[in-house]
């Protein structure tokens, strides 16, 4: 529930100096509701989850993730420019996700390379032809 008198979410931590959390911003709700029905369906939940339960899973997983790059942003190390460094640094601690993040990026890395070889591979052939 809000506080229309400050702008503040009741949901707000409390004690919290950080700036960027007294700050109100208007987001579209529903933007990923699809996907984390889904998500929710592969963890177990019923393939039709409450539009209530979706919208709470919603507003937790962006605040997370606001927080994890206003976290990152404060840590950051090129003025400003958030870099993939910056939020492996604040997950190091929580191992699960670091292998995680440290598999999804190498299996970007291959995907990479995968497609500029099969591109010099096309330009070959479109050359010999």
């Amino acid at each position: 529930m809000s506080n229309p008198s400050t702008g503040q979410s009741s949901k707000s931590k409390a004690g919290s100096s950080q700036p960027y959390e007294t700050t109100s911003f208007k987001r579209k709700r529903g933007v990923f509701q699809k996907d984390l029905q889904h998500m929710m369906y592969g963890f177990g939940d019923d393939p039709n989850p409450l539009p209530e339960t979706v919208a709470l899973v919603e507003d937790i997983v962006v605040e997370y993730v606001t927080d994890l790059a206003h976290k990152a942003q404060d840590i950051g190390s090129k003025g400003g420019k958030l870099s993939v460094e910056d939020f492996l640094y604040l997950i190091r601690k929580d191992l699960p996700k670091l292998n995680r993040c440290t598999e999804l990026l190498s299996m970007q890395e291959e995907l990479k390379q995968a497609r500029k070889a099969f591109e010099v591979d096309e330009e070959k052939l479109a050359s010999v032809e």
